[in-house]
């Protein structure tokens, strides 16, 4: 559900090197995504199961193998999960969150990789494969690595990060196009509703090392919102001196869902695990809640105290 950069990237990525291997594939993601990302890839553009179900269980109850690319938990599946209870296909886990929740026949897990792309590179190149990938496939899995890095901002300390990066770049990566259609690449009404966050709905707690942001439906239907038009609002109070932990709230279909983000130590996990529903890695995470917004915000601000001890060595 909600696929970013890296889930489609890392998908496109695959799936243009199985093409080009001789094998038939195709990609296909729980709900939207943001349209920007469609060029990342082979020509084959994600089937969205929620707008063709009938399509896509043909095609699951077809394969001879199921891939799951940057998830580990069937939470996050969506209403795929139901039909493919109904299937015993083998599955190929690549991810890289911690806590598998999902019994892979296969497995490629490890939390160190900055991204699913660079894990799927690794196993492209463990099954002599690298021949396949094509300028296509590098584009896809270039932008998985550059979209979960922060273009090489955060989560990038392995030598071996910046060597893949490298060889997708000799195989027709266009770092710069990649760049232009993941950051600079917005409505103007993105713009002005990123604006509007920042004037209006940043809350900073200095004594706590921590700001957040909160946008209702009815803000999100002013700024005529997109998929993927928050992307990356979590990551702006970081830059404020001081501030350690993140956290931007969005009230979407009756559910509160919530983005954490954070420097140094502090487990986002652990705090979203413990109090949000949610998970994901040590300093980017994301949770939900079905608390009205008020309360979910007066939750979030009652737990400060809490870390601020953690909060205050960072």
């Amino acid at each position: 559900m909600n696929p970013d950069g890296d889930a489609i990237g890392s998908s496109l990525g695959l799936n243009d090197i199985l093409i080009n291997a001789g094998f038939e594939s195709h990609v296909i993601v729980p709900n939207d995504y943001p349209i920007y990302l469609n060029w990342l890839g082979s020509e084959a553009i994600p089937l969205i199961y929620e707008q063709n179900c009938a399509k896509c269980n043909e095609l699951i109850n077809q394969a001879d193998a199921l891939f799951f690319l940057d998830f580990n938990d069937v939470k996050r599946l969506g209403k795929i999960e139901e039909y493919l209870r109904t299937v015993s296909t083998p599955v190929v886990l690549i991810d890289h969150h911690p806590d598998p929740q999902i019994n892979a026949e296969y497995q490629f897990s490890d939390t160190d990789v900055s991204s699913t792309a660079e894990l799927v590179y690794d196993f492209i190149e463990g099954v002599g494969m690298l021949e396949h990938i094509g300028p296509a496939g590098a584009n896809a899995l270039l932008a998985g690595i550059i979209a979960d890095t922060g273009s090489f901002s955060h989560n990038a300390f392995r030598q071996s990060t910046y060597r893949i990066a490298g060889e997708l770049i000799n195989r027709g990566a266009e770092k710069e196009r990649i760049n232009e259609s993941l950051f600079n690449n917005f409505s103007e009404k993105r713009m002005r509703l990123l604006g509007y966050c920042l004037s209006e709905k940043m809350e900073v707690f200095p004594q706590f090392s921590t700001a957040m942001i909160w946008l209702t439906t009815k803000e999100l239907k002013q700024y005529d919102f997109h998929p993927g038009d928050t992307e990356g609002f979590v990551n702006y109070p970081l830059s404020i001196k001081g501030v350690a932990f993140s956290a931007f709230f969005i009230e979407k279909n009756g559910v509160v869902k919530i983005s954490f983000r954070s420097k140094g130590n502090f487990p986002t996990n652990e705090f979203s695990g413990k109090h949000f529903n949610g998970g994901g890695h040590r300093n980017a995470s994301g949770g939900e809640t079905k608390l009205p917004m008020e309360e979910a915000l007066a939750l979030f601000r009652s737990l400060l105290p809490q870390y601020k001890t953690q909060l205050g060595e960072i």
